[in-house]
């Protein structure tokens, strides 16, 4: 693929909310026990999250979710057993970001816009080696059987998109020098993001 990737300003996108989603799990001893109680019944767990890339005064943002004004993440989550990573990503950006079915179709009758989602590069992969919090780029050596594997992906945004938001989330634009070597406030993975898109040059529309 290329390596030169057209950004479109954060000003060409629509911006609506839908129904509030709520966690799955109540608190992250909650979560670490599910994921425990799936690796029994199903093995590894497979999560995929979407680095959405925008600009806004030509400098490169990331869209992220904030949840209970408190944490934030890509959007994504995980798969089903044995679902196709590239598809499991769109349904999961669809149930995060996609406006209503009905409203959606409106949209793209009306304003042209693009409700498809391009998947590009696999940009990262992070590996859970036991029912804890920490995730590691790499399998640690004496671990053969990790829990998780979570694959962070490209997401080409076309010139304009309607993206509809939960009530109970906000969506931020967060740039890239915000979140550079900002493990103390964004964690590991989302301050490597700076990182895993030097690779590309970035033409600003």
């Amino acid at each position: 693929m290329s390596n030169t990737i057209a950004l479109y300003p954060l000003s060409n996108f629509t911006f609506s909310t839908k129904e509030a989603q709520p966690e799955e799990d109540p608190s992250v001893s909650a979560r670490l026990q599910r994921l425990q109680n799936n690796y029994e019944d199903f093995g590894m767990r497979r999560t995929v999250e979407g680095i959405l890339v925008v600009h806004d005064h030509g400098h490169p943002h990331i869209l992220m979710l904030q949840i209970a004004n408190a944490f934030f993440k890509l959007p994504g989550d995980y798969l089903k057993p044995g679902e196709d990573e590239i598809d499991g990503l769109k349904r999961r950006l669809d149930e995060r970001l996609a406006p209503p079915a009905d409203s959606r179709q409106f949209d793209q009758a009306t304003h042209g816009v693009d409700n498809e989602w391009e998947i590009g590069d696999c940009l990262a992969q992070w590996w859970r080696p036991n029912f804890e919090t920490f995730m590691y780029p790499f399998i640690p050596a004496h671990i053969t059987k990790p829990k998780e594997c979570k694959k962070l992906f490209l997401v080409q945004m076309p010139e304009r998109k309607v993206l509809a938001v939960p009530k109970n989330m906000k969506l931020l634009a967060i740039p890239l020098f915000e979140l550079y070597d900002n493990a103390a406030r964004y964690g590991p993975q989302l301050s490597a993001i700076p990182h895993l898109l030097s690779r590309y040059n970035f033409i600003y529309q």
